[in-house]
């Protein structure tokens, strides 16, 4: 029996192709015209509400965890939990790195809305196996190259496509830098919850591995000059040179988290001036710290905004997106004014991420708009659903309802 149909059934579902998995920053949106029929609608949800929304929309991703927790013993049996492989996050045997990077970051939120650590144990147990599959090759018999047991990430993570790289080059498996650091902030928030450096240290593990593999250099300064998107499994080749709108900002925002947080608890192992300095050059090219009106897109930009909301960069960035996101949520011109079936949830929820972390300031109607669609998607029910896809419906959406360790602060300055 379905738990929570008014989450699993219906959050994209139909609207979601399987190719839009391939890149949910960089990629335009990409619409299916199948009819949804609304069904009902569901009232605005109370604190609890909230939370029982979030944990079970983590719970259809993640298999039930509530018996774990409500054992005599739960951090033993939350030490010995092994995230499902089926469905699991719906890539490659379960592990897909965009989706897990969620899936951790709310268990994090939970361990703290709750005042309950067995959660920052799951999402440990998380952690540990996706470095332990996605760190792999495909056929899982060694770590990817330049990667060791003792230093599990200097190889890079895979995206966990379905599909191999040699399949589909450019919508199979891969290595995709906004994945990569999405992942990285991830383990910076576990280390930050648990106080724990082994995380901080593999974060900056990870950051100094993957760094150079995504820079193109000038051959005469050796300066950076610009990015690709999508490396191969083995960091060997590049497969998509173009370049991530976002990708240059995220480095520069998450790598000095990694700096920030590595000088607070191990010291110079966090040493990523260098790294820093390329992703500043690169933001500052004319034209690359543009507004983006798709969802996501604007969405992510918004997060990455609010941590250093005070510098110029952010600033203009930050108030022009608000201007942009008054427009694409507006519930007459804006995506709120078309039917379901033309619209796509996850890269809403993205912009309702954004938006809530970000601040709307004392716009009201802009809070309206990314409560209304949140509340949105609960309207639509018994509509048919691509397994494949709905994990990372889910995970968002429950980010989006309660973006908890995605704020800066909530977790203290560490």
């Amino acid at each position: 029996m379905n738990r929570f149909p008014s989450i699993s059934r219906t959050i994209t579902d139909n609207l979601l192709l399987k190719r839009c998995l391939r890149g949910p920053i960089h990629h335009s949106s990409i619409y299916c015209f199948n009819y949804l029929k609304p069904i009902m609608t569901m009232p605005i949800p109370t604190p609890n509400e909230r939370i029982r929304r979030f944990k079970e929309a983590l719970s259809i991703v993640y298999g039930p965890f509530d018996n774990i927790l409500s054992s005599s013993d739960p951090e033993s049996h939350a030490l010995s939990w092994t995230p499902p492989s089926s469905p699991g996050a719906g890539g490659h045997l379960g592990r897909y790195l965009w989706t897990d990077a969620f899936g951790v970051i709310n268990f994090i939120t939970l361990s703290k809305e709750l005042s309950c650590p067995p959660y920052l144990t799951l999402a440990k147990r998380l952690a540990t196996t996706v470095h332990d599959t996605l760190g792999k090759t495909r056929d899982q018999t060694s770590r990817l190259p330049g990667a060791t047991d003792a230093e599990p990430l200097k190889g890079g993570l895979r995206i966990g496509k379905i599909h191999s790289e040699e399949e589909d080059p450019r919508d199979g498996d891969g290595q995709y830098h906004h994945y990569l650091t999405l992942w990285m902030f991830a383990l910076n928030r576990l280390a930050l919850a648990t106080g724990e450096e082994q995380w901080s240290l593999l974060a900056v593990q990870l950051a100094k591995a993957v760094h150079n593999k995504f820079i193109v250099r000038n051959q005469s300064n050796s300066q950076a000059q610009r990015m690709v998107w999508k490396m191969s499994a083995d960091l060997s080749r590049v497969l998509v040179p173009t370049e991530g709108h976002l990708d240059a900002a995220t480095g520069f925002v998450v790598y000095r988290l990694l700096q920030r947080t590595a000088e607070h608890m191990h010291g110079p192992p966090g040493d990523l001036v260098s790294e820093i300095a390329d992703y500043r050059l690169l933001i500052g090219r004319e034209g690359k710290m543009r507004v983006s009106n798709d969802c996501l897109d604007l969405g992510m930009g918004l997060w990455i905004c609010h941590f250093f909301r005070d510098e110029d960069w952010a600033r203009t960035l930050g108030s022009q997106s608000l201007e942009v996101g008054k427009i694409l949520l507006d519930a007459k011109r804006g995506i709120a004014s078309r039917d379901a079936n033309r619209r796509l949830a996850f890269r809403e929820f993205g912009a309702c991420l954004g938006l809530r972390c970000y601040g709307c300031g004392a716009d009201q109607e802009l809070k309206e708009s990314v409560k209304g669609v949140l509340e949105f998607w609960q309207r639509y029910l018994e509509a048919s659903t691509d397994e494949d896809l709905k994990p990372i419906s889910l995970v968002m959406y429950a980010a989006a309802g309660i973006p908890g360790a995605f704020e800066d602060g909530y977790l203290g300055r560490g």
